[in-house]
C-alpha cells in the first residue's frame, strides 16, 4: 500500500504486526519512551508528509498512559503535515461512561473524543462500542466494526450442536446485542435479570404529619411548653410512623384485584411460556439452594432507642427533624434522580464485605441445550458466575459458553470464571491484550484473531471502498 504509514503504540504492538502483516506492510519506526518524572516523549522516525497516517493503539491496563501516548503521537503526525490521520482503536477508552450517572457526574467519553478532536484526527476505526450513540460525540467520521460476525463463524466451525443452543443475556442492557447474534444464527435467546434489593421507601402524607404535630401544639398550648418526650411516648411516635406507612398511606390490594406473581401465573396458566421463567436465590453473587439459611450481620447499625444511653432518657426529640433524616437515608441511588438505569452496571458494583441476598431471573428454555452467554465486555466476573450457574443449575443447560468482545479481565476474573464448573468455554477477542501468562494459565479461554477485520477495514478506507461488507456474516 503506497502512501500509507502504520504506527504502533505501547498497548498493542503485538495485534498491530498481525495487522501491517495481513496488508504486506510493516509498523513505522517511532520513538516512544517516558522521563523520569512520567511524561511520554514521542518521536515520529519518519517522514509523514502527505500520507495517510494510521495509529493502531487499544486500551491497555495502563488505560491513561495508553490514551496519552494516542494523543501525543496523533499531535506529532500533524504537525508532519501528514494528509490523514485515523486512530484505530479496537477497545475505545472510557467507553463505559457515555452517559451522566449522577447529577454531578461526567459523560468522560464524549471528552475524549473531544480530546481526540482538538489533537487532530481525522478518523476512528473501533470495535463494539459499549454504546452505539458514542460516534455522536465525534465530529469527525466514525467506523464502529463489530466482532459478530467472527464470532458467529467460530460458533458454527467450533460447537457441535451449535444449531438447538440458545443465547442468553446476562442483564437487561445486553438484549440488543444478544438478539443480533440470535437472529444472525437463526437461534431462541434467553435473558438472565437480577433483582437487586435496596432499602425500602417511607412515605408519610402531608395529612398525617400535619395530625401528628397539630397534636403535639394542641399539647402545649394546653400549658405543657416544656413537658419533655418520654422513651415510652418516642416508642409510640415511632410505632405511628411505621405504621401509617406499611398499612394507612398505602392500603392493602385487595385478593381479587391482585396481580398474580410470575411462579403464581406459572403453575396456573396453559401456556407453556410462562413457565420457562425460572426463579433462584443469589448470595454474595453464587446461586445457592431455595432452603439455604445463613446468620448473617445487617449491613447497616441499627439505631439504639431513646433512652438506651446514660442521660439520654429525659431526651427531647425533635419529630420534624427525625422524620426528614429517615426520609433522605432511605432514599436510594438514583441516576439524575430518575428510575434506575438497567443497562448500567450488574451486580458486580456491589459491596464484596455486605452479605447480600437477591432473586435472580431466568427467562427462557435452556434444557440439555448449549448456552452463549454474550456481552460486550469481560471485566468483572461475578454476572458471568451467576448467569452461568443459574443456566445450568436452574435451568439445566448442557454446556456454556462465555462470548464477549474484550477481554479486559479485571482484579482476579479470569480466575475466578476458570474455577466455575458451570462454565465450559471463555471466548474473546484479542482487542484488548491479554497476558500471555494468563493465557498459559486458563484451560478455558479461547482468544479469535481480528486483525483481519480491523486490516480489511484499513484497505477499503484507503482505497476509498465500502465497509458495508464486513458488517455482513460470512457464511
Amino acid at each position: 500500500m503506497r502512501g500509507v504509514q502504520i504506527f504502533s503504540g505501547t498497548a498493542h504492538p503485538t495485534l498491530a504486526e498481525s495487522i501491517c502483516e495481513r496488508l504486506g506492510a510493516v509498523t513505522a519506526p517511532a520513538e516512544l519512551r517516558k522521563f523520569s518524572n512520567g511524561e511520554t516523549l514521542v518521536n515520529i522516525g519518519v517522514s509523514v508528509r502527505n500520507q495517510d497516517v494510521y495509529i493502531v493503539q487499544s486500551g491497555s491496563s495502563k488505560i491513561n498512559d495508553s490514551l496519552m501516548e494516542l494523543l501525543i503521537m496523533i499531535s506529532a503526525c500533524k504537525g508532519g503535515s501528514a494528509k490523514s490521520i485515523t486512530a484505530v482503536m479496537p477497545y475505545f477508552p472510557y467507553s463505559r461512561q457515555s452517559k451522566k450517572k449522577s447529577h454531578r457526574g461526567s459523560i468522560t467519553a464524549r471528552m475524549i473524543a473531544n480530546l481526540l478532536s482538538i489533537a487532530g484526527v481525522d478518523h476512528v476505526i473501533t470495535l463494539d462500542l459499549h454504546a452505539s450513540q458514542m460516534q455522536g460525540f465525534f465530529g469527525k467520521p466514525v467506523d464502529n466494526l463489530f466482532a459478530e460476525p467472527l464470532i458467529a463463524r467460530w460458533i458454527k466451525m467450533n460447537v457441535p450442536e451449535w444449531k438447538t443452543a440458545v443465547v442468553v443475556s446476562k442483564n437487561a442492557g445486553g438484549t440488543k446485542r444478544v438478539t443480533s447474534l440470535a437472529d444472525s444464527l437463526k437461534l431462541n435467546f434467553g435473558i438472565v435479570t437480577t433483582d437487586r434489593r435496596r432499602p425500602p421507601k417511607v412515605n408519610i402524607s402531608l395529612s398525617d404529619s400535619t395530625i401528628f404535630f397539630d397534636t403535639i401544639e394542641r399539647g402545649n398550648a394546653a400549658g405543657n411548653p416544656a413537658e419533655p418526650i418520654l422513651e415510652s411516648q418516642e416508642s409510640a411516635v415511632d410505632d405511628l410512623f411505621l405504621s401509617k406507612s406499611a398499612d394507612t398511606l398505602r392500603p392493602e390490594t385487595p385478593p381479587s384485584a391482585r396481580r398474580p406473581s410470575e411462579l403464581e401465573a406459572a403453575n396456573d396458566t396453559t401456556d407453556e411460556r410462562a413457565r420457562e421463567v425460572i426463579t433462584g436465590r443469589l448470595v454474595q453473587g453464587h446461586l445457592v439452594d431455595d432452603d439455604y439459611s445463613e446468620d448473617t450481620t445487617q449491613a447497616t447499625t441499627p439505631v439504639p432507642p431513646a433512652g438506651s444511653e446514660s442521660g439520654d432518657s429525659e431526651r427531647i426529640v425533635d419529630p420534624m427533624s427525625s422524620s426528614v433524616f429517615s426520609l433522605h437515608s432511605l432514599q436510594p441511588d438514583h441516576a439524575l434522580g430518575g428510575t434506575y438505569d438497567a443497562e448500567a452496571s450488574d451486580e458486580d458494583e456491589a459491596h464484596p464485605h455486605i452479605i447480600e441476598e437477591r432473586t435472580i431471573t431466568l427467562v427462557g428454555d435452556v434444557k440439555d441445550k448449549p448456552v452463549f452467554i454474550v456481552d460486550d465486555m469481560i471485566d468483572r466476573s461475578g454476572s458471568w458466575v451467576a448467569a452461568a450457574e443459574t443456566v445450568v443449575r436452574k435451568g439445566g443447560a448442557k454446556k456454556v459458553y462465555c462470548i464477549a468482545t474484550h477481554g479486559l479481565f479485571g482484579e482476579n476474573s479470569l480466575e475466578d470464571m476458570e474455577q466455575c464448573t458451570a462454565i465450559d468455554h471463555i471466548i474473546v477477542t484479542n482487542s484488548f491484550p491479554i497476558p500471555a501468562e494468563l493465557m498459559r494459565q486458563s484451560k478455558k479461554l479461547i482468544v479469535i484473531d481480528v486483525s483481519t477485520l480491523l486490516s480489511e477495514s484499513i484497505r477499503r478506507h484507503h482505497y476509498g471502498e465500502s465497509i458495508s461488507a464486513l458488517f455482513q456474516l460470512a457464511d
